[in-house]
């Protein structure tokens, strides 16, 4: 079943999203290199996070297409509880490529430009990256479609983009970065908004999978 669910992962696209993330991070490396800003951890947490993004992209919005595509949903629908054993199993795996892919990138970062603790920078992008992905998952199960859960999907981060200034203090914030203490805030403070923050985006993590699992169930929705 992981062997199954890996060749499903890797196929088609994934790969040139891979490159795509790595050369995002590349160009954004470079330019931050040449800027000769203050480079800190709050830096590499910003330079690291749109990748991920791109990571968590190909899989999640179009893994319920390319089933479609390849004619093997309808099979699916005869194993007992399959999507728990093989759309659960795949999100797991999926999760645990892209950590592994960000404890490297985070490696890399703290090797080449800052020392930071890697696995804490990890943890924290998880996040809001497992939080789209997963978000990502349970739309496409009512979308059916990759390009048009896509669409959905770029239209939501635009709009988090957009609140991200005038939430930026908050535990609302998708994008809050746990690494920059906002001015005129204390330590104490912004660590509890964080705190509060990974709360919300956690619970949010497990309603969309458990949402998108359960619509999985309606075999009509898909046939």
């Amino acid at each position: 079943m992981i062997r199954y669910n890996l060749k499903i992962i890797f196929a088609n696209k994934f790969i040139w999203f891979s490159l795509a993330s790595i050369a995002f991070f590349v160009i954004v490396l470079l330019i931050s290199l040449f800027s000769r800003g203050n480079i800190n951890p709050g830096t590499i947490y910003n330079l690291l996070i749109y990748p991920g993004m791109l990571l968590i992209f190909y899989p999640t919005v179009f893994g319920i297409q390319n089933d479609e595509d390849t004619r093997i949903l309808e099979i699916l629908f005869g194993i007992p509880d399959y999507r728990y054993k093989v759309w659960l199993v795949r999100l797991i795996l999926i999760y645990l490529v892209v950590f592994l892919i960000l404890v490297l990138l985070s490696l890399f970062c703290s090797w080449s430009l800052i020392r930071f603790p890697i696995f804490n920078m990890a943890w924290h992008l998880m996040f809001p990256i497992f939080f789209m992905g997963s978000l990502a998952f349970l739309l496409s199960t009512f979308i059916k479609n990759g390009i048009g859960t896509g669409v959905v999907m770029i239209i939501i981060g635009v709009i988090f983009l957009a609140l991200s200034e005038a939430i930026s203090r908050t535990k609302w914030n998708l994008f809050l970065n746990p690494f920059t203490i906002p001015d005129g805030m204390s330590e104490t403070a912004w660590s509890s908004i964080v705190h509060d923050n990974r709360i919300i985006l956690f619970v949010g993590i497990i309603l969309a999978l458990l949402s998108g699992l359960t619509s999985l169930q309606k075999r009509e929705r898909f046939i």
